[in-house]
This record gives structure tokens, sequence and C-alpha cells, in this order.
């Protein structure tokens, strides 16, 4: 071949490997005009956004219960007898000292016919030794002057002043005798009022202030007839439940809470409570006593509620549901719940819109007192707006488009 072909055929081959090497190269190199990597180069998120606001906040814990009654009396018959009859029935209001039931007297009243005459016999006898007495001091007292004269015997004044000691020994067996008289007529009265049996509470059962009052005073505690036992014409025994007497205000709400909110529960700490009988009707109280030990099987402890009921709404065995109020902010920063996300490395955190693209911004928080579906955070401040729906695909700068705007947290 001619060195001038050689060379034409050299040219060509150089300045085809200059040309595809430019091409590889321009493919290889990124464009001028290509956003770096993480600056959001993938499509906008679509996302729904709350405006950080700030509130009062409480944290609240729910419990449910049993209503119980804070005084029940049970009212039993104090002697055996024939029941002629029951005066209240199931639901009835009672007072203090109010007759509820009576049994038959017949025999009561004829033995206390028998203590009472009793009594007069022993009296009568008192009365006699008495007279007896004063005649046995008189001859004494005639018979010491005789003597002093020398006109009777010794033994004639021995005889007066053993019949005067007589005499004495006499009035003191009939004082015994009045005095067994007259307990024996009290015994027989006693045994006959328990044939009419009253309700009936101590001083210290009773509330503070409480009066003996009618059912209808304002100012009485409300105890109604909560179950009756017997019936009429039953013969019962000393002792025998007859009926059962509750107290309806205040009322008890039975809780068992768990050790991580015993801790946190003190007495006088308020709270409210809600019953299927009134839906939407929220009743207050507080805590009134905490027990000292846990049951063993459960790991809870009884926790007792006071509940304030003085129109006697609530009633005794309602299901109650309790909410009790642990912590008060008043000037809290709220963020929805559902806007809390969690970060390997900087642990909770929100995505706060940043308007500049507009773009998420991720931002570590620190979490405070939570109520249902806001929490309180530090970290954001008002006017922010903060991611609630989205967060799954974003990522700390990715850019967002707005599907939803709210004002505020609900």
């Amino acid at each position: 071949m001619p060195s001038s072909a050689r060379g034409l055929i050299v040219t060509l081959t150089t300045v085809a490997l200059v040309v595809g090497g430019g091409w590889f190269f321009a493919q290889r190199s990124p464009r001028a005009d290509a956003p770096a990597a993480g600056t959001g180069s993938a499509a906008p998120v679509a996302v729904e956004v709350v405006a950080v606001t700030r509130d009062a906040l409480e944290e609240r814990r729910e419990f449910a219960g049993t209503l119980e009654a804070k005084r029940e009396i049970v009212v039993a018959a104090k002697i055996g007898g024939r029941l002629e009859r029951v005066s209240v029935e199931l639901g009835d209001r009672v007072t203090r000292g109010q007759v509820i039931a009576e049994l038959d007297d017949a025999e009561l009243a004829e033995a206390e016919a028998q203590a009472r005459a009793n009594l007069g016999v022993a009296r009568a006898r008192k009365l006699a030794a008495d007279n007896a007495l004063q005649i046995a001091t008189r001859n004494l007292e005639r018979v010491e002057k005789l003597r002093r004269r020398g006109v009777i015997a010794e033994e004639e004044f021995d005889r007066t002043r053993a019949a005067k000691l007589q005499a004495e020994a006499a009035v003191a067996v009939a004082v015994s005798e009045v005095t067994r008289a007259q307990a024996a007529k009290r015994a027989a009265e006693l045994r006959e009022a328990y044939a009419r049996v009253r309700v009936d509470w101590s001083e210290d059962d009773a509330d503070a202030g409480e009066p003996d009052a009618a059912p209808e005073s304002a100012t009485a505690t409300v105890r109604v007839v909560a179950a009756r036992h017997v019936d009429d014409g039953a013969l019962v025994a000393a002792n025998t439940p007859l009926i059962t007497v509750v107290a309806l205000d205040p009322l008890i709400v039975a809780v068992h809470v768990t050790e991580q909110d015993y801790a946190r529960l003190r007495p006088g700490l308020p709270v409210r409570l809600e019953t299927d009988a009134y839906p939407g009707e929220w009743f207050s109280g507080q805590v009134a006593r905490i027990a000292p030990v846990f049951a063993e099987r459960s790991r809870r402890a009884r926790v007792e509620l006071e509940v304030q009921n003085p129109d006697a709404r609530l009633r005794p065995g309602m299901f109650a549901r309790v909410q009790a109020a642990f912590t008060r902010v008043d000037d809290a920063t709220v963020v929805p719940r559902a806007a809390i996300v969690n970060d390997p490395q900087r642990g909770a955190a929100v995505f706060v819109v940043d308007e500049d693209g507009p773009r998420a911004r991720l931002q570590p928080v620190t979490l405070g007192v939570s109520a249902g579906e806001r929490v309180q955070v530090e970290g954001v401040e008002p006017p922010a707006r903060v991611v609630t729906l989205g967060q799954s695909l974003l990522r700390d700068g990715a850019r967002i488009t707005l599907a939803e705007t709210t004002a505020e947290a609900e």
C-alpha cells in the first residue's frame, strides 16, 4: 500500500477516536442545570399541614369503675316475733328514727303490764317496811328512856333494838325489790319499743351538720330503701335483716389502678365521670381514699373517688367512666399527635413547612403533656405549620405541595 494511503487511514482513525471519546465523556459528565443530590430533585410530595397553636392542655387518664353507696345500713329486728307490717317500699326515702316495721306486741304489752304490777307490789312492800321501821324506831327510843330510869330489864332493851335492826333490813330488802321491779319494767318497755323497728345510724356515720330533718329538707342527706328482705306476716328471729338503707349523696366510685397511675394519684385530685344513664353529661368529684396495698393477683390498688350527688340522679351499681386530670399547662405549644415522627438520629421530631419551595424541614422537638390527639412540644412556635399527613414519603428538605391546609390543630 502506498505510504500516502496509509497516512490517510491513520488520520481518519485518530479523528474517529477523538470524536467518540468526546461524546462518551460528554454523556458521563453532569449537566450544569442538573440539581445536586439531596436537594429535592424528586417530584413534590402532597401533604396536609396544620398550624402550631398555643392553648391550655390537660393530661387526663381514664378509668372504669362502679358507683357504690358511701353509707349502707342494714336495719334488723332486735327481737323475734311475727312481722305485722313493713311500712316502706323499695326506693322510699327514710329519715333517722323513722318507724319502718312493726312486730306483733300483744305478749310484750302483757309483759310490760305485769312488770308495772310487780313494781307496784314492790313499792307497797317498801312502804310497809318504812312504816314498820318508824314504829320500831319509836319503840327503841321509848325503851331507851325507861332503861336509863332502870324501869325495864336489859333483855327488853335488846329485843327492842333487834326489832329496829330487823325493820331496817326489811326496808333495805324492799328498796332492792323496787329497784329490781323498776329495771324489769324498763326492760319490758324497751322490748315493747323494739316491736316498732326504727331506722337509725350513729353520729359518726351521719355527715357533719346533718339535721334530723324530713326527707324534703334540702339540707338532709338522701337515704333510700335499697332492698326489702321480708314480707308482712313473716316470723322473724332477733337480728333478722328487714331492709337495707343507702345514702345517695355523696357516692363512691371504686376504681382499680396500676402502679404507673397509682404514683400520680393523691387525695383531693379533681375527677369527673360519665355514665350510660346520662351520656355526654359529666359529674364532678375528687379522689377520696387510696388503698395502701396492691392486690397480689391483679397488681392493682383500689382507689375510691367521691362524687357529689345532691339531686340523687346517680345510683349505686351504675357503671362509670372516670377522667382524672394529672397535669395542666395553661400556655402550651400544641401540635397534633399525627405530626410527631420518630427520627433514628434525633428522636421525636416534626416536619415544619419551609415556605421556600415550599419544602419540609425536619425539626427535633421535646414532648410534654399529651391530651388525646394533641401534644405539647418544645422546638417549634406559632405560626409555624407542621405536616400531619404524608410524612412517610418525606426527607429533610424535600419539596412538598399542600393538599389541604387547616388553620390550627383540632
